[in-house]
């Protein structure tokens, strides 16, 4: 008797289709096990999926707290994607966007006078963006000088920054009328950042998230830095051969990427929070690896997958207060997704095919 079995087998080239639709398929089986997670939890999978999925989006205030979301991520995200275009694999943008946090946040109150204005504000950002740079060019100039893995190095840092922002919200940046709570002073509101939307908490930093989307895409896909940074990611042959500079996309691509992780900090510090506290991200950085990929590293599919993560974090949040579930529900459809698009993307290179023995 014939027999069947569902085998993988090597394509010729690799799909261009599957390659996009790959992300696709992983949001779908990321809420399928999510419907399988809610029933084996005990609660009704539809009511659980429309709290992720539905209740975020019924109304100009869920829209507006997923901008909000949507504005780190996007911003950590193109940066990560330019890096890991170039095979520069930062994984510490999470310890970038404390530095920006750190720098932004003192700037800020070192400056405040009561009043505030634009200009503080800019020097606030841009204070920010230097942090996150300083952060990235140690991993830079660890890895140009003497060869030490950019993957350790940056992930250690991590740890450094949380550590160097309790250690300066425990000391020196703590309030004096904060009655000893490890927080700064809050900031005047002519310091926090102008309301995209009024009476949200939306702030501009999603337009700068959308502007830095389009200043991606136009430096690798329309600069000569952009196409040297492409073709050392692909073919680090080619590029020595064609005389294009290794060191150079090093530090470029870190550089943005810290950049942009400080302005995220930044925002975070001027935005939501108005003050330094010990903890400034819920894990941003590192979730924002997971929105790189499956926006396919491109800074515009990233807007893609940037709103599918907020969508988690806020379904999170209101999962905790109305199914009940502990904060590491959002954690756990995040490790989902990243395995899902694993999955999926061996389709890429491989195809189902029904093979008959006996």
């Amino acid at each position: 008797m014939a027999k069947f079995a569902l085998r993988l087998e090597a394509r010729p080239t690799p799909s261009r289709l599957m390659s996009w639709l790959s992300p696709v398929l992983a949001v779908l089986l990321t809420v399928l096990c999510g419907a399988l997670l809610f029933i084996a939890l005990g609660n009704d999978p539809l009511a659980g999926l429309a709290v992720f999925f539905v209740e975020p989006l019924r109304d100009a205030h869920g829209w507006s707290e997923l901008g909000l979301k949507v504005a780190p991520l996007l911003l950590i995200a193109v940066g990560l994607a330019i890096c890991f275009r170039a095979n520069i694999y930062n994984i510490g943008a999470e310890g970038q966007l404390t530095l920006g946090a750190i720098c932004g946040g003192a700037a800020a109150l070192y400056l405040d006078d009561g009043v505030g204005g634009a200009a503080i504000i800019g020097v606030s950002l841009l204070a920010g963006m230097a942090g996150g740079m300083l952060w990235a060019g140690l991993v830079a100039w660890l890895r140009d000088r003497y060869n030490a893995s950019e993957i350790l190095v940056s992930l250690m840092l991590v740890y450094i920054a949380q550590l160097l922002l309790s250690y300066l919200v425990y000391g020196v940046l703590r309030d004096p009328e904060g009655f000893n709570f490890p927080q700064s002073k809050l900031l005047s509101d002519g310091l926090l950042l102008p309301m995209v939307i009024s009476d949200t908490r939306l702030h501009v930093g999603i337009v700068f998230a959308l502007l830095a989307s389009l200043g991606g895409w136009l430096y690798l896909s329309r600069s000569i830095a952009g196409f040297r940074l492409r073709v050392g990611g692909m073919a680090p042959a080619a590029a020595r051969y064609a005389g294009f500079s290794s060191r150079k996309t090093l530090w470029s691509s870190l550089l943005i990427c810290g950049a942009l992780s400080g302005l995220a900090g930044a925002c975070e510090v001027l935005g939501p929070m108005g003050q330094l506290t010990p903890t400034v991200s819920p894990g941003y950085g590192f979730a924002a690896i997971i929105v790189a990929f499956v926006g396919r590293l491109h800074p515009v599919g990233v807007i893609f997958s940037s709103f599918v993560m907020a969508l988690f974090y806020i379904g999170g949040e209101l999962a905790q207060s109305r199914l009940g579930l502990p904060s590491a529900i959002t954690g756990v459809f995040q490790g989902i997704l990243l395995f899902a698009l694993l999955a999926c993307d061996v389709l890429i290179q491989y195809k189902l095919r029904w093979r008959k023995h006996g």
